[in-house]
């Protein structure tokens, strides 16, 4: 690949050049804040996220499809800053004119399609985080590892042999999926006739945050969850004020995890955010531990082995490189 096919233009003006390999080492030194900024909203995203859930329904929470709809429900705080950067630009006689900020048509639809396809992704990771261990859902939601975990060891209080298995392939069909999505997404930033921007990354993850939370909303309003969530409340363990302080932080740590992985992808790549998030896992194993205290047997350590193992060559593939 020639020199030309290693930068990506993130200013207003004419057509970018192609865009980059997924090398961090192409990432421009003025963006490093950005990309580290991006890196702490994974790994508020990745190690908070699964403990959030999981003390949900460890506490007498149980609808699936409001956990879903959560993890995309807090899109409204992009808008300031997404109004913000679109004000600034229209202010400086220099730039271009303020549309050259707006999502072209092929970057909405291709935000619809993934925002739909993130609310399905969502609901099966909910869905397979009620049946299983954070430190387990996480391993295999982030590493797309189909480790062999002995039930009898690693099966949370309460839950069936069917129901744990049932959540072991619903949380690696949702890994497998997402997997496709990050890929998908690098494509469309590629495929842009503009040139991207900050703002144009941020109404991209709107969309794509819009979509999810209408199709989970679909979902919700068939399994009647609006109706049960009051009840819900009031018969959650630690009290109605938790339960509502839970479910926003749900919301804010999600949402703050996608901005950070777009912007990663928008970045690096999608094989520096695949390699990153893997870096976090051991992170989120240990934090289950003391929080939960779950099992870790050997089967986990050998992922966690392998996820340290995996970093590590990135790491030395790009300083030989």
């Amino acid at each position: 690949m020639s020199a030309e096919n290693n930068s990506l233009n993130i200013e207003a003006g004419p057509p970018p050049p192609p865009p980059p390999q997924d090398h961090i080492k192409n990432t421009s030194p003025s963006k490093w804040p950005l990309l580290l900024l991006c890196c702490l909203f994974v790994a508020i995203g990745i190690v908070g996220g699964p403990l959030l859930v999981r003390f949900y329904y460890l506490n007498g929470g149980t609808r699936k499809w409001l956990i879903s709809f959560l993890q995309t429900a807090a899109f409204p705080i992009l808008i300031p800053p997404i109004s913000l950067l679109i004000t600034l630009h229209a202010s400086n006689p220099n730039n271009l004119s303020s549309s050259s900020l707006l999502l072209e048509p092929k970057l909405i639809l291709s935000s619809a399609c993934m925002g739909m396809l993130y609310g399905f992704i969502n609901f099966l990771y909910s869905q397979g985080l009620s049946y299983l261990p954070a430190s387990t859902s996480t391993l295999l939601s982030k590493h797309s590892v189909s480790f062999w975990i002995r039930a009898n060891g690693d099966r949370p209080a309460g839950v069936s042999t069917g129901n744990y298995w049932l959540g072991f392939f619903l949380t690696l069909l949702s890994a497998c999926l997402t997997g496709v999505m990050w890929p998908t997404v690098e494509l469309s930033y590629r495929k842009a006739t503009r040139a991207l921007t900050q703002a144009t990354l941020l109404q991209y993850q709107l969309n794509v945050s819009v979509f999810a939370t209408l199709f989970c909303l679909v979902g919700m309003a068939v399994s009647r969850d609006f109706q049960a969530m009051g009840r819900e409340a009031n018969e959650f363990a630690h009290g109605k004020v938790v339960y509502c302080t839970i479910l926003v932080a749900i919301a804010v740590v999600f949402q703050t995890s996608i901005l950070g992985s777009l912007g990663l992808v928008f970045f690096a790549g999608s094989l520096f955010s695949c390699i990153y998030i893997s870096v976090l896992v051991p992170i989120t194993e240990v934090a289950s531990f003391v929080a939960y205290h779950e099992s870790f047997n050997g089967e986990k350590g050998m992922s966690l082995a392998l996820s340290l193992w995996a970093f590590a060559s990135y790491c030395y593939g790009q300083y030989k490189s």
